[in-house]
């Protein structure tokens, strides 16, 4: 049986949250027992060789740029490290669902984001259901109730720090290659945290944490595989609903390896974040299919 571009492209996308999802339960794993600093640099060592490599390969760092992708680049490895260290900060002392249910937001944010930046159209539907989408966020995070955690904050700061990367990655030239992008974004986190390292105090690794640490590497590696190559396949307003397939790994992980099962109310949170995510990429699609039809009509 041949699968269809959409089919293919919605099994590497899911293929990729669920890499994404494990990289973080791995991650989550070594809470307390390795520093964040020290774990950042030792993953992101693994991951620079091995996109590196991928990099080089393909002729990556052949490609001459412009001063303005260079700085775009650059601005992008800031996002990357911010995101890193806010998001895993929050992930060792939160349930994993209750992270990944806020980061679910990050369409919305996008699209919120870049009509405010970059004066890119956003009609009545979508700006409505942005809001009710942040407000499925603060469901989650409760500011204000009992119990509410700075690390909530934190995951909100992550989301701001993906934002700004997403963001700054649509505005690189198309001539750009991706896999320069995501080396050098590898390498920018392994040096900040490797510089970072240097003032704290190095525990030693067993086995079973070097193993783990290899593991998150690896799987932080498939996603950004598997996100290159779907973005080479089938149609984007098919395919993106399917990036919320991390949400369900993310319940599923959540209570097997850790015990933990996110309330009622953070549920039905993730369940509007949701819900306006998908509203929000279905309409961008249909937006994007009526302007490909006006074009050809003229």
């Amino acid at each position: 049986m041949q699968l269809s571009d959409n089919m293919r492209g919605a099994l590497l996308m899911m293929a990729s949250m669920a890499a994404f999802t494990f990289n973080d339960t791995f991650m989550k794993s070594l809470a307390g027992v390795v520093p964040l600093f020290q774990l950042l640099f030792l993953r992101g060592v693994m991951t620079s060789v091995f996109t590196g490599v991928w990099a080089a390969k393909v002729g990556a760092f052949r490609t001459p740029l412009a001063a303005k992708d260079w700085g775009l680049i650059a601005l992008r490895v800031i996002a990357e490290v911010g995101a890193a260290y806010f998001f895993l900060t929050a992930l060792f002392v939160t349930p994993i669902a209750n992270v990944t249910a806020i980061l679910q937001s990050l369409p919305l944010t996008v699209t919120l984001m870049a009509a405010l930046l970059f004066g890119d159209k956003l009609g009545w539907r979508r700006l409505s259901a942005i809001s009710i989408g942040f407000f499925g966020v603060l469901l989650i995070v409760r500011p204000g109730a009992e119990g509410f955690d700075i690390n909530s904050g934190y995951v909100l700061i992550a989301v701001a720090f993906v934002t700004m990367r997403d963001l700054v990655t649509r505005r690189l030239s198309p001539e750009v290659p991706s896999m320069l992008v995501t080396s050098l974004s590898a390498m920018g986190v392994m040096v900040f945290f490797g510089l970072g390292a240097l003032g704290q105090d190095w525990v030693a690794m067993d086995l079973s944490a070097w193993a783990t640490t290899a593991a998150a590497a690896l799987m932080i590696v498939g996603g950004y595989l598997f996100s290159v190559m779907v973005m080479r396949v089938g149609e984007i307003s098919f395919i993106a609903p399917f990036r919320y397939t991390s949400l369900v790994w993310a319940l599923l992980l959540g209570w097997v390896v850790f015990g933990e099962w996110p309330d009622g109310i953070t549920l039905l949170g993730a369940a509007i974040v949701v819900g306006s995510g998908l509203f929000t990429l279905y309409r961008e699609g249909q937006l994007a299919r009526r302007a490909a039809r006006a074009k050809v009509a003229q």
